[in-house]
């Protein structure tokens, strides 16, 4: 009887531990915080890397662009105007309540109305013309017009509830907590805005479950700081990692780099479209009678100014590479390679004195502050070498959030950003296409650039269900933008992790998403 007491109470003190024990925890130091919590609001890398952990799509894009089950399991054309969507059975949201296939027409009937967004999932939706419910697992979409990505739309909307989250939900809603229920491997534990999210394991997820019990994830914007972080153990993951320190880090053994080519791409707007711009002037600081960006030829000096090669091996030591055009060197239909884009002082000089400038003039361009690495340094670099060429630049790196909002209102004469996408079609049609909110045009054309050019072929393109007619007219869009330097192409960025050894395992995003989906304990 004693030995049978000893067993039950060193079994109920094994019961008692081993849960604590087997406690698994994550905590990443990361860049960029997101502007909301709301899905729809901002259609963005660092929102959508947070959201992807709370809220699930339709279908979610893996690391090599494949179109994965999510929340429905396959889809297929019916004909070029019907697509036929399985959704899969058993999901709950995180208080219980059931996906239903009423969700769908709901969230993407929201999607177009978020108030204030600067930049909206509109292009995903913009050919929906329907959504008929066949049974409760299957929906028919129509379209008003064929739609050649829609495997790729459906997996950008987040997908929300009928029931929980009900008519017109505000952004503030979703952002406080009250509305950040999904369907998502994790949970929303608390959310301190541009501090920290922490998460915990959603038990009752319909897949596989995820390794770790809790997600601590700190927003770290200063990249000294993160590594930092790191090196003192404070963090187990720090994405963005400081250029300069990435072979110091490579050679310690307590921790592992994970790296990956990105499908991201930093380019530089210019304010072409108005005739009159904020902040250009002349040499003495007086307005210029009219906006010298307007000018090609300004645009091409500029261009000319710019020592790719430079930046890529000098100032990110080898981890980017020049950019030749608009689109990843991975992307889908991307100009065969057209060769580096040039580098020339002399004529851009020459090119500013054809257009009437031969003094040249005073210009601001603004960009990010921790949005990605070196992003101030890259801003000074290049108002550095755009002075050289004889255009007297200086720079204002401001936070992303109040970057973008101030762009969206067309503050500025330039500013610098970054896009990230698979296919050569979607910067495209997301930025330089002439804005168009009723069919998804130009969510990011904060500029307001316009070209005929460019928008001709890149409406036929997508329409067009034959990808060999389609690469044809992306390729015609493409060498137009190239050709009226309506935006400028700078660097192709390599994403870096780094983390601890004995902690974590990273599978590095090529759009550069850090987020608790993508990281595995070491065993």
């Amino acid at each position: 009887m004693v030995k049978g007491m000893l067993g039950a109470a060193v079994a109920a003190w094994v019961l008692a531990t081993v849960p604590a024990a087997a406690q698994r925890t994550l905590t990443m130091g990361v860049q960029t915080p997101p502007s909301a919590l709301d899905p729809h609001y901002h259609n963005t890398t660092n929102n959508s890397m947070m959201l992807m952990q709370i809220f699930e799509r339709l279908f979610e894009l893996d690391n090599h662009a494949v179109p994965q089950p999510r929340l429905a399991t396959s889809m297929r054309a019916v004909d070029e105007l019907t697509w036929e969507v399985t959704l899969r059975e058993g999901v709950r949201f995180h208080d219980g309540t059931p996906f239903e296939a009423d969700d769908i027409a709901y969230t993407f009937a929201r999607i177009p109305t978020v108030p204030n967004s600067p930049a909206l999932y509109t292009p995903a939706v913009r050919t929906i013309s329907a959504i008929e419910i066949v049974n409760p697992t299957t929906i028919r979409i129509r379209t008003h017009e064929p739609n050649p990505l829609m495997r790729f739309d459906m997996a950008a909307p987040f997908i929300l509830s009928r029931r929980i989250h009900g008519q017109n939900p505000a952004t503030s809603d979703f952002t406080s907590g009250r509305l950040a229920i999904g369907t998502g491997p994790y949970r929303l534990v608390s959310f301190a805005q541009n501090e920290r999210l922490e998460l915990r394991r959603n038990d009752t997820h319909w897949g596989p479950p995820e390794p770790w019990d809790r997600v601590t994830i700190r927003f770290i914007p200063q990249a000294a700081s993160r590594a930092a972080a790191l090196l003192a153990g404070e963090v187990d993951l720090i994405d963005y990692v400081p250029v300069q320190d990435v072979e110091n880090i490579r050679r310690d053994p307590r921790f592992a780099l994970f790296q990956v080519d990105s499908v991201t791409f930093v380019y530089l707007f210019p304010d072409s479209m108005r005739d009159t711009s904020p902040f250009v002037s002349d040499r003495a600081g007086n307005p210029l009678p009219r906006n010298p960006l307007a000018d090609r030829r300004v645009r091409e000096a500029l261009s000319l100014a710019i020592n790719r090669e430079a930046i890529a091996t000098r100032l990110y030591n080898g981890l980017a590479t020049p950019a030749d055009q608009f689109a990843a060197p991975i992307a889908e239909h991307r100009l065969p390679t057209p060769g580096p884009l040039p580098h020339d002082v002399a004529r851009a000089r020459a090119l500013l004195a054809e257009a009437g400038y031969p003094d040249g003039f005073r210009l601001t361009i603004h960009g990010p502050n921790g949005f990605f690495p070196s992003d101030q340094n890259l801003l000074q670099a290049l108002a550095q070498q755009f002075t050289r060429a004889g255009i007297e630049t200086t720079v204002q790196a401001l936070p992303p959030a109040n970057l973008f909002t101030r762009a969206t209102n067309r503050d500025f004469s330039m500013f610098m950003t970054y896009f990230a996408s698979y296919l050569t079609i979607n910067p495209l049609r997301q930025v330089v296409a002439t804005r168009n909110p009723d069919i998804g045009f130009g969510p990011f054309n904060r500029q307001r650039y316009s070209n005929p050019a460019i928008d001709e072929p890149l409406r036929q393109a997508m329409t067009t269900m034959d990808p060999e007619r389609r690469q044809v007219l992306t390729h015609q869009a493409a060498a137009a933008l190239l050709e009226d330097k309506g935006v400028l192409p700078v660097i192709f960025l390599r994403n870096t992790w780094a983390g601890r050894r004995d902690r974590v395992v990273y599978d590095p995003s090529p759009v550069n998403h850090t987020s608790a989906v993508h990281a595995r304990p070491p065993n």
